[in-house]
C-alpha cells in the first residue's frame, strides 16, 4: 500500500476491509447530491466498535479527516468526501444485537438499513414507525445523524422520539454509552439528544437502542384533488379535527406529471393544481363512514374537487406511490433542492410568499414542490433547463436560496427540516441559528472532536 498512513492503519487492523480502487472511491465518496467530485483517501469498512475506535485514534494521529457513511441517501452533501478524507462506512455493522420484549426496544448496529429494522420489529409483533421513501437503502445511523422525519411525523414524530439509547465513538476515539434505554433519566445532560441531528460532527453512531410501539391500527388511504392552495390548510384542519390522521402529504400537478411519466398510474381523472395523500385510522365501519362524511364536507365547501379512497392494500400502495415516487422520478434531472420548515400555523403565509418568490426568481424554470403539511415541512426541487450550464444554474439557485432563507427567518422557520445542513446549506445556517447559538455549537464540537476530524466542513465552515 503506497500511502504510509494507510499502511499504518492496515498494520494496526490487519482484518480491516480497506478499499482504494477508483470505483469504490467514487461510489462511497458521494451522496445523492452529485454536486461534488468524490476524492476520498480510502474507504474503511469496520466490523466492530473496537475497529471504529482504532480508526478514529489513527485519524487523530495522522490528522486525517473522517466522513461517517451510512446509506448515503442524504440530499445536503453530508456524506460527501471530496478532500482526501477517509470514508468510514458502517455497512458491515448491520446486525440486530438485542430485542427486549418487556422494554419494547430493539438494539441494532448503526449500519442497519431502516427497512430491516421495520421488518424485524414486525417480526416481533411491534412497529418502528419512522418511515420514508428511502427506507430500503438509508441506515439507522444516518437517520439518527440527521434526525430524519418522513411521512408519518404527524402521528409519530421524528427519529429522536424513538431513540432510547446510543453508543457513540467520539472524535477523540472514546466510546460513550448514552441513556442506556432508560425511560426516565434526569442525571445531567442528555448527550443522546445532542448527538441526534449532529450530522456526524460530534461522534459516530455505532449502536442504537430504538423504541418500538404497537402495530398500526387498520387504516385507509385517500387521494384528494384540490382546486387551489388556499384549500390546503382548510382541508388539513378539517381532516385533523374529525379523523385520526397517520399522514397528510401534498404535492402539485407538476410533481404528479413526473411520477406518471416514471410509470405510476393516474388515480383521478382530469387535471388539478394540488393533491393530498392522507392516511387515517379506519378500525371499523363507523370510522370509515366518518371519513366519507369528512370528504363530503370538504366537497360541499369547495375545498376538494375530487377524490378516491383505496379499496385494497394494492390500491393504497398505488396512491402512496404518487407521493413517494416524486424524488425518484426527479433524480435523473439532478434537481437543486431546498428542504424547509415553518410552524404549521405559519404555513399559509409562508406558502404565499414562497410561491411569489419562486415565480419571480425562476421565470421559465420548472420548480416542483411537495411536502408534509402536517408538520410544516416543504420540499422544493428546481430543475435545470437544458440550455443553462450547471455553474450558472447553481449560482442562480444559491441567490434564490439566500432570499428564501430570509423569508424563512421572517416566519421563524428552518432552512433544513429533515435533510441536515451538510455542505449544501451551511452558508444559510445563520438564518435559522443566532450567532450566539452557532458559537456554542462550535464550542460543543470542539469538546467532542478536539482536532476537528469528524465530517469537517459540514454543518459550518472550519475556518471561522
Amino acid at each position: 500500500m503506497s500511502d504510509p498512513r494507510l499502511a499504518d492503519l492496515s498494520c494496526r487492523l490487519p482484518e480491516l476491509r480497506l478499499l482504494t480502487a477508483a470505483g469504490d472511491l467514487e461510489h462511497y465518496g458521494r451522496d445523492w447530491t452529485r454536486r461534488w467530485i468524490p476524492a476520498p483517501l480510502a474507504i474503511a469498512l469496520p466490523a466492530t466498535v473496537d475497529e471504529v475506535q482504532v480508526i478514529v485514534r489513527w485519524a487523530n494521529e495522522h490528522a486525517v479527516a473522517i466522513v461517517p457513511s451510512g446509506g448515503r441517501t442524504g440530499l445536503s452533501g453530508g456524506a460527501v468526501a471530496a478532500n482526501g478524507e477517509l470514508v468510514l462506512s458502517l455497512e458491515r455493522m448491520n446486525r440486530v444485537l438485542d430485542f427486549n420484549a418487556v422494554d419494547r426496544t430493539l438494539t441494532v448496529q448503526g449500519g442497519m438499513i431502516l427497512q430491516q429494522v421495520q421488518e424485524t420489529a414486525r417480526g416481533h409483533g411491534l412497529l418502528y414507525p419512522v418511515d420514508f421513501a428511502a427506507r430500503g437503502s438509508c441506515s439507522i445511523g444516518g437517520n439518527i445523524a440527521t434526525n430524519a422525519g418522513g411521512i408519518r411525523v404527524i402521528r409519530h414524530g421524528n427519529t429522536r422520539e424513538w431513540v432510547a439509547g446510543l453508543k457513540v465513538v467520539t472524535g477523540g476515539g472514546d466510546l460513550l454509552e448514552l441513556n442506556r434505554g432508560l425511560v426516565k433519566n434526569s442525571s445531567g445532560y442528555d448527550f443522546r439528544q445532542l448527538l441526534i441531528g449532529s450530522e456526524g460532527t460530534l461522534g459516530i453512531v455505532v449502536e442504537a437502542t430504538l423504541k418500538l410501539t404497537d402495530p398500526p391500527l387498520p387504516s385507509q388511504v385517500m387521494l384528494l384533488a384540490l382546486p387551489d392552495m388556499d384549500a390546503l390548510m382548510e382541508v388539513f384542519a378539517l381532516f385533523r379535527a374529525q379523523l385520526s390522521l397517520q399522514a397528510f402529504e401534498f404535492f402539485t400537478d407538476q410533481a404528479l406529471q413526473h411520477v406518471l411519466a416514471h410509470g405510476a398510474q393516474r388515480a383521478i381523472d382530469g387535471e388539478h393544481p394540488y393533491y393530498v395523500v392522507t392516511e387515517f385510522d379506519a378500525v371499523d365501519e363507523q370510522q370509515r363512514e366518518a371519513a366519507l362524511g369528512v370528504f363530503g364536507q370538504a366537497l360541499e365547501r369547495g375545498w376538494v374537487s375530487d377524490g378516491v379512497i383505496a379499496q385494497s392494500e394494492a390500491q393504497a400502495a398505488a396512491l402512496w406511490r404518487l407521493r413517494e415516487g416524486i424524488t425518484e422520478s426527479l433524480a435523473p434531472r439532478r434537481p437543486y433542492k431546498n428542504d424547509v420548515s415553518v410552524r404549521i400555523s405559519a404555513v399559509p403565509g409562508f406558502l404565499c410568499e414562497m410561491q411569489a418568490l419562486l415565480a419571480n426568481e425562476y421565470p421559465g424554470i420548472e420548480v416542483i414542490w411537495f411536502g408534509h403539511i402536517g408538520d410544516g415541512n416543504l420540499h422544493i426541487n428546481v430543475l435545470r433547463p437544458h440550455d443553462l450550464d450547471e455553474p450558472a444554474f447553481l449560482a442562480r439557485c444559491e441567490k434564490v436560496t439566500r432570499l428564501l432563507a430570509n423569508t424563512l427567518h421572517c416566519h421563524g422557520g428552518s432552512i433544513s427540516a429533515e435533510h441536515g445542513i451538510g455542505l449544501v446549506k451551511r452558508a444559510y445556517l445563520e438564518s435559522t441559528r443566532s450567532a450566539a447559538e452557532i458559537a456554542l455549537m462550535r464550542g460543543v464540537r470542539k469538546v467532542f472532536d478536539p482536532r476537528g476530524i469528524l465530517n469537517p466542513g459540514k454543518l459550518f465552515t472550519e475556518s471561522s
